[in-house]
């Protein structure tokens, strides 16, 4: 059955605006009690990213996470030896390895695996040493899945950021050719990464209206989801909100 894991960095982000030079244990909301949330609403995995400038995940919320959360850590992370330190000390069940910008509002694309082997090889190495599953964030291409393979990656989260663009600009008609090209490459490039004998996995941008596809993609595993979720969740609750994605996702994959 297809997973959902759940991004909850965005609580994080409106505790920050609030509380960012005080105490993280006083502030509010606690993106710890919205993992409990997330998970009594069916998320089968919860996702955070400890950002290198820590504009909303906080290192308390790691290691807090680590210890109270019942289904699986992903913990998103530059290559940095600092990340790979803090990683390798929490040990998350997954460390995927995505690019970083201090400009970005967002991570804005995919890391360039196949122009940065020389350094990446290290890293996958010292994560999986230390027993955990690796993932590397990558756009659709075919370069990029297969020098993930080559590295060691068990897993390929594909890039949806470009497909969600084209959903938004063709209102979601299936049968306009740019909305179909787009979709194309995300089915194309799971496709290699299954051969590859990796995890196929999806995320970014995704939300309750353009999800049914890639859900319904064939071999997909698990889709990462955030923003759409937290911001949800403003209306329904955490709870609600995970479960109505989940049960679409369920019924698109099925």
């Amino acid at each position: 059955m297809i997973q959902l894991g759940v991004n909850i960095d965005h609580v994080a982000t409106v505790r920050q605006a609030r509380y960012r030079d005080f105490g993280h244990d006083d502030g509010e909301p606690d993106p710890v009690r919205a993992a409990h949330e997330a998970e009594l609403g069916g998320a089968d995995g919860i996702t955070v990213h400890l950002r290198e400038d820590r504009r909303h995940i906080q290192d308390r919320d790691v290691e807090l996470l680590h210890r109270l959360v019942k289904v699986k850590l992903n913990l998103e992370m530059a290559a940095t030896d600092e990340m790979v330190r803090i990683a390798c000390e929490v040990r998350p069940h997954t460390a995927m390895l995505v690019p970083e910008g201090r400009a970005e509002v967002t991570t804005e694309g995919g890391l360039d695996v196949a122009g940065q082997r020389a350094r990446l090889a290290g890293v996958v190495a010292s994560l999986k040493d230390a027993g955990m599953i690796v993932s590397a964030f990558i756009d659709p291409e075919a370069a990029q899945v297969e020098a993930a393979a080559a590295l060691g990656f068990d897993v390929c989260e594909v890039h949806t950021g470009p497909y969600a663009r084209a959903f938004a600009a063709c209102g979601g008609d299936m049968r306009r050719r740019e909305l179909i090209d787009a979709l194309g490459a995300v089915e194309q490039a799971g496709r290699r990464i299954r051969e590859m004998g990796m995890r196929f996995n999806a995320g970014h941008a995704l939300n309750y209206h353009n999800v049914r596809p890639v859900a319904a993609l064939e071999g997909i595993e698990e889709l990462h989801i955030g923003h759409a979720i937290v911001s949800r969740a403003v209306y329904t609750g955490m709870r609600g909100a995970v479960a109505e994605m989940k049960r679409i996702m369920v019924e698109s994959a099925g």
